[in-house]
């Protein structure tokens, strides 16, 4: 094997780890007991797994909780237990090391509301310091004030951080010892006053951030509306800087007030905007009281859930593993799907999980849709069938949204997300069939998938884009107008023989493509690996696939071999061009492609 692991290759060092057992320190309803939710309008009780801390609770009270859920979720990669670690405003002395389902979040109208004086780490000691499996965790609206300067966030896919304040230097990459990997991470919303250090970060994604300054590179950095970002400069070193993001709002927030009332904070749309949406004071926006959603606990039926959302209500997912037998229909304008402590939805009974119709202005955020069952057609849809409906004064956001297939159960959808209706924006998207997890989830037939993003709306935007180990096309484009920020991509590792991934006489599939009806599409920030692990000599005759027509422009994308043993690889980087890369570690960079003319 190369420098560079793969996952499986990782795993199989070390045991999968099964769920371990709650810690005494943490009976049901401890924190809340100590912390009361409140009382009057906007008051909620948000259950045993949101731990609501304040001040007053004392700083080696709260430790011994932060540390007790820590040591519970720390290698619990596949388990069932899920929280969330809600700081009200005021200050802490308190050291917060966030593990596997695991979400911190501030409840201050400012990330500088909640101070941690300490530090907010992920890290992968569990993992004998190698990082790229540290997925499903979040930490959001803090201020991070590390007494010896250096915060630590070594992440993977479904590791965000958004709207913080780190008083210091930030590293993305594990502590030693050990091999030091990660790979990929998301930062947005957030002020870094020092220096962010990628140091062994495979790929990253910063979205309206503010760095002190920048060091460090591997294969993909991008940079969208990020003041002190670094030059583009692709591929020596590889940064890709957007100077203006185009369109985004920010993720809802639950915020407190001084008596205890709870709303969810909506952010307003921005246009061509750079840095933070807070910079200036309090972000534009508007607040929604927590009496007008319904705080739902895992044991919800599909049937409970709707009826809420048929009253008007929105929906405030607890933490915990929802078995639901029926999607979630959402159909009012605006409404807001928010989870805490990475909610997960499974589809039980082949169905779908969240359908949401052709509206304008709904946010789903926080949320892991399982595949639970066999033949799921599909996990998340917006819309249903091509629509003329425009909302780009009010688009549909996806905030953190993540689809699995296998790793924890067995089961399969032929696609994650279909995206229908126009104008939607995605912000941050980890799509993945497993190729790793508990006995008995994992294999060719075991949790098949066709297709991880299936977009036919027009003015599709996604920032952070990654998806992984699709059977088919990872990613197919039928819409117009199509932008994406940032691309992450593995082939399926498990192809038993070529002949189980051929199409039309090509060699497997393409991981992105665009399709050939398609005048306008353009893309930046692009990687794609492959690591076939049967020693079949599987190839992909190409990462990517687009019309050659001028209004379709990829911009800085690579493709990466991992094979550090036997045959196979990539033949080309895009089309008929670029590459191979193949029969051991290799990697091919490629500055732009546009009209079957490429650009090394």
């Amino acid at each position: 094997m190369s420098n560079f692991p793969t996952r499986r290759a990782v795993l199989r060092g070390a045991a999968v780890v099964a769920a371990l057992p709650l810690v005494g320190e943490l009976s049901a309803g401890s924190a809340l007991a100590s912390s009361p939710a409140g009382h009057g309008r906007g008051a909620a009780d948000l259950g045993a797994n949101v731990l609501v801390f304040d001040p007053s609770m004392g700083d080696a009270a709260i430790q011994a909780q932060v540390d007790a859920v820590f040591n519970t979720q720390q290698s619990n990669q596949f388990g069932t237990e899920r929280y969330a670690l809600a700081f009200r405003p005021g200050s802490y002395n308190v050291d917060v090391n966030v593990g596997f389902y695991t979400h911190v979040l501030g409840l201050g109208d400012s990330p500088d509301d909640v101070v941690i004086n300490g530090h907010v780490t992920v890290d992968a000691q569990w993992l004998q310091g190698n990082g790229t499996q540290d997925f499903w965790r979040c930490a959001e609206n803090l201020c991070i004030v590390p007494p010896d300067g250096l915060d630590r966030w070594a992440v993977a896919q479904a590791g965000p951080m958004r709207r913080a304040h780190i008083k210091g230097d930030l590293s993305l990459w594990p502590s030693p010892p050990g091999n030091q990997w990660s790979s990929g991470g998301f930062l947005a919303d957030s002020v870094v006053d020092g220096q962010v250090q990628s140091g062994s970060q495979q790929q990253w994604l910063s979205r309206n951030d503010s760095f002190g300054s920048w060091t460090g590179s591997n294969w993909n950095m991008v940079f969208v509306g990020t003041e002190g970002a670094p030059a583009q400069s692709f591929p020596d070193p590889p940064f890709t800087t957007v100077d203006e993001t185009p369109t985004v709002r920010e993720k809802p927030f639950l915020t407190v007030d001084a008596h205890g009332r709870y709303q969810v904070f909506v952010p307003a749309l921005r246009s061509n905007s750079a840095g933070t949406s807070w910079a200036g004071g309090r972000a534009k926006g508007y607040s929604i009281p927590l009496d007008r959603f319904h705080v739902a606990r895992p044991g919800d039926s599909a049937a409970t859930l709707n009826q809420a959302l048929d009253r008007g209500l929105h929906l405030l997912l607890t933490p915990g593993v929802y078995a639901l037998s029926a999607p979630l229909r959402v159909t009012r304008t605006s409404t807001v799907v928010l989870g805490l402590g990475l909610a997960t939805l499974q589809a039980t009974h082949g169905n779908s999980l969240i359908e949401v119709a052709d509206v304008g202005g709904v946010s789903v955020a926080g949320v892991i849709l399982e595949a639970a069952s066999a033949d799921s057609p599909v996990l998340l849809r917006v819309g249903h069938g091509r629509s003329r409906a425009r909302h780009a004064d009010n688009p549909t956001v996806l905030f953190d949204v993540y689809a699995r297939i296998g790793g924890a159960v067995a089961g399969g959808a032929a696609v994650s997300i279909q995206l229908d209706s126009n104008d939607v924006i995605c912000d941050n998207l980890w799509l993945w069939r497993a190729d790793h997890g508990n006995d008995g989830t994992v294999g060719w037939s075991v949790n098949p998938a066709d297709t991880g993003f299936l977009v036919n709306g027009d003015r599709v935007t996604a920032y952070g884009l990654a998806v992984e180990h699709y059977q088919k096309y990872e990613v197919l484009w039928n819409g117009e107008h199509g932008r994406t920020y940032f691309f992450q991509n593995e082939h399926p590792y498990d192809v038993p023989t070529q002949s189980a991934w051929v199409h039309d006489g090509t060699n497997g599939y393409a991981a992105y493509k665009v399709a050939d009806s398609v005048s306008d599409h353009l893309a930046w920030g692009l990687g794609s690996y492959c690591y076939f692990d049967l020693q079949a000599d599987i190839y992909t005759d190409r990462a990517y696939e687009v019309p050659d027509t001028p209004g379709v422009v990829f911009t800085d994308l690579m493709i990466v071999c991992l094979n550090g043993v036997g045959g196979g690889g990539i033949l080309h980087c895009i089309n008929n061009t670029g590459g191979p890369v193949e029969n051991g570690f290799g990697t091919y960079n490629m500055t732009g492609y546009s009209n079957g003319v490429g650009s090394d």
